[in-house]
């Protein structure tokens, strides 16, 4: 009987050829020869999966969302059934962060995103709309940090959510070698410290656990 193909096994192989395309060679390659030839298929097999480049662009986007995703469903449960804000905000601010060899790959394919959303109306829509309901996401847990107690409640939960979000423009320095890894998370664990009061939180809770996540994967 002939080899039954999992479909959605094959798109993620183009979307990890995809990045490894992006990461090695820049987004300047970034063609479907390109991405066919990393990928180990010929070009009318990655065109019957996705029809154009921006298509085969978008899924990878997607598929590195989710795997961004699945590091922090795997990171929240290792900082318990509780965890406290300022350790989730950590978590999530770290692994948007180019810190580790996963994160790279996908940092790297959201930079070659935006550059592309910047000149494609639909591309700038969808990843919008994917930044929005991530910001979201952020503000709710500050707003939730002030009604609890953690968090001055004098503190303006839109600033502050654009602030933490801020942080993730470390990345440049990152991948440019301005900043060192820990430079990063001193500077992240200093602005978090800033913003919460304390309250309710064990001494040193969860920072060396997060630290040692966000260095030890290269």
């Amino acid at each position: 009987m002939p080899k039954q193909v999992d479909h959605r096994e094959r798109r993620e192989v183009i979307a990890r050829a995809l990045w490894r395309v992006v990461e090695q060679r820049g987004v300047t390659q970034l063609t479907m020869r390109e991405v066919a030839q990393e990928a180990g298929i010929s070009l009318g097999q990655l065109q019957h999966y996705f029809a154009s480049r921006e298509a085969m662009l978008t899924f990878a986007m997607d598929f590195a969302a989710e795997q961004t995703a699945l590091r922090v469903d795997r990171g929240l449960r290792e900082l318990g059934d509780r965890p406290h804000p300022r350790d989730v905000l950590r978590l999530m601010l770290t692994e948007m962060l180019p810190l580790h060899a996963d994160a790279r790959a996908t940092s790297r394919m959201s930079a070659a995103y935006v550059l592309e959303a910047l000149h494609d109306e639909n591309v700038h829509a969808r990843a919008r709309g994917g930044l929005l309901q991530g910001r979201a996401l952020v503000e709710q847990l500050v707003r939730q940090a002030i009604a609890d107690g953690h968090i001055a409640p004098d503190r303006d939960p839109v600033t502050e959510t654009d602030l933490l979000l801020a942080l993730t423009g470390f990345t440049t320095l990152l991948e440019l070698d301005v900043i060192t890894p820990q430079g990063v998370l001193t500077a992240v664990d200093r602005h978090l410290d800033r913003l919460f009061t304390g309250e309710g939180r064990g001494e040193g809770s969860g920072k060396g656990s997060s630290s040692a996540r966000a260095d030890g994967r290269s």
